[in-house]
């Protein structure tokens, strides 16, 4: 069969229909094969189109027995003996995909027996004595079906009420996806795709999701041999909105036995959904019936919003609207000034150091008793039904003490509290010992020698700071090239900044990123048109090396890029065919099971101009500065070499280096040096695993480079590194690849790791306490000093 072919075949899946909502039982011999295909195999190139098929045949997997409880079942058995098998075998590259997918089934499965659970939990546990990051895999799965073992159904009831959120009083927690899309990857009918793919896949009724959620808790306690599924389903349906009281008591249920714990007995739970199951039959004039084939529940994708980042688009500004919409604010409101606040209303309220503030005078004196006669501060609006029943006097002697508050102000310094707060979050994220970028203030690194080991997976098995549980997840979603990382780096690098001046999300939001490579595409009179070089290497680094580290990424998501512009393609050829949201679909698998993060290091960057007058520039960047010299741009590499066979010298200006050169030993060494170059590629992304270091790589666009009279590196590693013009000539600099992002007349640039905003208030509430003593001393020894950015993936780094 051709590559083609192939393809042809897999996409066929788009149009297959259901018969009578259920799809036909599918034979474990098919189920098995599916299971051999997605894995990945040793042989495996990264672009290879079977291995980028994987991702597709991953999806028609789950396709193929969502809509059937008894293939659901069937798939969790022949996983769990695959896995077996691999551990027999020691193949432990097949591990982690199986054992994602396993999971992801059994969420979805309508009834597991308890042997069955035992015997997934006993492999999980079994995990715990394998290396980083089986461990990390296994241990997050061991404890998710510990609880799942004597609460069927908890899983999927939790995971529904979260994404989609529905009212839940006994588990407030709360998740959204944000996907942000660089507008010059998702451009005319990619762009198109994506929106049509999301919205298609959240337009589902949230009593649709209640149904559901109580189908399912039902059928997981109690089973074929006491729940007939289509019978409950009619009878859920029949019900119509009344229906919530249900859900209600569903959730109370799931909820008490999980407070009970190991003290509770698993039989309570089943008699009192055995009452509930029997109550919903009667109540819609239903015999209630003992056995019967089961139903299907299947999962929902959870709730998405799709944005186009635009130089408009404030994503911080975003998640504030979307914790106040779903916050207790919405019982308390709060008044337009406070409201504009809160979401960043205010001009100084996310400006960057360099820009200039303007203060306002204010009349106001900010206490109560100065207020007009005419304004009331205690508005009847704002008051529930209890305080209305207070008494006169009782009132009056609160107003009477309240006029002499002050009312909320802008903190100008953050509290001991908050300080305390941000710090344990940046524990928490990043509990690595020491390391880091370390050094002075403004958000500028270096002093220390750098950990040359990049930090992957979650910090469970080593923190000993317990991790602060919060009631929002929201889960940030990139898509497109470097561009968008470094926009994402920049994005993060200012709300740990802001939240250091000013907490509000910190303390209630857990934030989690992911990241889909999608490279523009290109034609061949692309460049012509725009009168554009092509751009210097991979557009997708960091896509590139993070399906190098994670196989199943490279299968699943590396593969979802290459398969966008294919989809936009297909729909643009057969507007009419049913639309399945595979992307979403994708996504969702992504954001559910893709919970080992691999960090990567953000970098600041100062920029001086020649100009005197114009001030100098702090940026940050994640994967890529390139720093040339115009007028040797356009001269060929060719050239540049018969230039240098002719006269000796290498065309370009001369600059002065002054770096902190790394090595595997650890002794880091002061280099200083003037070389003559036209140009330089800093990369902090490694192209190869040979070379996966966390550190800057230095590379010249000349093959060979004179430092006096001697032969320079090609490659120089560093953490950091000062750059500057040493002739008339001025200097370029592109951070990630970003033309947006291009800085012109430059004379100098300096670069070191982004030191965390949590490090920095640690560091100076120390700074007043304490005089002479060790500047590591006390938390900061636990804290890690430079800002990574994580991006989940389904391993981590597997090695």
């Amino acid at each position: 069969m051709t590559n083609r072919d192939h393809w042809d075949s897999s996409s066929s899946i788009f149009s297959m229909e259901p018969t009578a909502h259920c799809y036909p039982a599918v034979p474990e011999s098919e189920l098995y094969r599916s299971i051999q295909a997605v894995l990945p195999r040793e042989t495996d190139n990264q672009l290879s189109p079977d291995c980028l098929n994987k991702g597709m045949l991953r999806w028609t997997l789950h396709k193929k027995v969502q809509n059937n409880p008894a293939n659901s079942l069937s798939l969790v058995w022949l996983l769990i003996k695959e896995l077996e098998k691999a551990e027999r075998w020691d193949s432990r590259r097949f591990i982690i995909p199986l054992l994602h997918t396993l999971m992801y089934a059994i969420i979805q499965t309508a009834y597991i027996p308890d042997e069955l659970y035992k015997r997934v939990y006993d492999f999980c546990k079994r995990l715990l004595t394998y290396p980083h990051p089986y461990c990390s895999v296994g241990l997050s799965y061991t404890r998710q079906l510990k609880t799942e073992c004597s609460i069927p159904g908890l899983m999927y009831q939790r995971m529904v009420t979260a994404e989609q959120r529905l009212k839940n009083e006994h588990y407030p927690f709360q998740d959204r996806v944000f996907v942000l899309a660089d507008p010059e990857v998702f451009s005319g009918s990619l762009g198109m795709v994506l929106l049509g793919d999301i919205e298609t896949s959240g337009s589902v009724d949230p009593f649709n999701h209640m149904c559901s959620v109580i189908q399912h808790s039902i059928q997981a306690a109690l089973g074929e041999e006491q729940c007939h599924g289509p019978r409950l389903a009619q009878a859920l349906k029949d019900m119509g909105q009344d229906v919530e009281s249900h859900f209600q008591e569903v959730l109370a249920a799931l909820e008490q036995s999980v407070e009970e714990g190991s003290k509770g007995d698993g039989g309570v739970l089943r008699r009192r959904l055995q009452q509930l199951y029997s109550k919903i039959l009667s109540e819609t004039d239903s015999e209630p019936l003992s056995s019967g084939r089961l139903c299907d529940c299947p999962l929902p994708n959870p709730e998405m919003s799709f944005h186009m980042w635009t130089e408009e688009l404030d994503i911080w500004r975003e998640l504030a609207k979307w914790f106040r919409s779903s916050s207790i604010t919405e019982q308390f409101p709060l008044s337009p000034e406070q409201e504009d606040f809160e979401l960043g209303e205010s001009p100084n309220d996310l400006m960057p150091s360099d820009m200039t503030r303007f203060s306002v005078m204010s009349n106001d004196s900010g206490i109560e008793r100065d207020l007009p006669s005419s304004t009331d501060p205690f508005p009847l609006s704002s008051l529930d039904t209890a305080s209305m029943s207070t008494s006169w006097e009782q009132c009056k002697s609160e107003q009477d003490a309240a006029r002499l508050f002050r009312r909320g102000g802008i903190k100008m310094k953050p509290s001991v509290k908050d300080s305390m707060v941000l710090m344990q979050d940046t524990l928490e994220e990043h509990p690595s010992l020491g390391g880091g970028g370390g050094g002075g203030g403004g958000g500028r690194g270096g002093g220390r020698g750098v950990t040359l080991q990049r930090r992957a997976g979650t910090s469970e098995m080593q923190n000993p700071f317990p991790k602060q549980q919060r009631q929002f997840t929201a889960r940030i979603v990139a898509m497109g090239d470097d561009r968008v990382l470094g926009r994402l780096a920049k994005a993060y690098y200012f709300f740990r900044k802001r939240e250091a001046r000013r907490l509000f999300l910190t303390m209630k939001v857990n934030l989690q990123f992911y990241y889909i490579p999608v490279c523009r595409p290109t034609t061949p009179n692309t460049s012509i048109k725009e009168n554009l070089l092509p751009p210097k290497g991979n557009p997708c680094t960091l896509g590139s090396y993070l399906s190098m580290v994670d196989p199943w990424y490279n299968s699943n998501i590396q593969s979802l890029g290459s398969m966008i512009p294919k989809l936009a393609k297909m729909q643009h050829m057969n507007p009419g065919r049913p639309k399945e949201p595979f992307v979403s679909d994708v996504i969702s698998y992504y954001v559910r099971t893709g919970q080992q993060p691999v960090y990567f290091t953000i970098y600041f960057v100062k920029i001086t101009f020649t100009k005197m007058t114009k001030d100098p520039v702090e940026e940050v960047f994640l994967t890529h500065l390139e720093m040339e010299f115009p007028e040797f741009r356009q001269i060929s590499a060719s050239v540049r070499d018969k230039h240098k066979k002719n006269s000796g010298e290498v065309c370009g200006a001369v600059v002065s280096m002054n770096y902190k050169k790394v090595t595997l030993s650890g002794r880091d060494v002061d280099k200083g040096i003037s070389v003559r170059t036209s140009g330089t590629q800093i990369s902090a992304i490694p192209s190869n695993e040979a070379e996966d270091l966390n550190c800057l790589t230095l590379t010249f666009n000349e093959s060979q480079t004179k430092s006096k009279n001697n032969m320079m590196e090609s490659k120089i590693r560093m953490s950091n590194i000062k750059i500057r013009t040493l002739e008339s000539r001025s200097f370029t600099v592109t951070l990630d690849r970003d033309c947006r992002r291009t800085f012109r007349d430059v004379q100098s640039i300096e670069i070191c790791p982004c030191l965390d905003p949590g490090y920095s208030v640690q560091k100076t509430m120390r700074s007043k306490f304490s005089l002479g003593e060790d500047k590591d001393a006390g938390l900061s020894k636990y804290m890690s000093k430079g800002l990574p950015l994580p991006i989940n993936t389904f391993a981590g780094i597997v090695t």
